[in-house]
């Protein structure tokens, strides 16, 4: 059986979104044992640009 988690993540940008800290959030939750499962967006603008999202986490209980 896993647990899961989820790490809120604002994608920042006005025409082309970008995101630095995914890796820096993926790698460190990694050094307490968590594997990375995805991603789910949480926020679109109305022409489906995403502008929010979680990444999931999973770690076997």
């Amino acid at each position: 059986m896993y647990t899961y988690e989820y790490e809120h993540i604002y994608l920042k940008g006005v025409f082309s979104a970008t995101m630095k800290e995914h890796r820096e959030i993926i790698e460190q939750r990694a050094g307490y044992g968590w594997r990375y499962a995805g991603f789910v967006p949480v926020k679109q603008t109305g022409d489906g640009c995403i502008v929010e999202i979680d990444l999931i986490f999973e770690k076997e209980v």
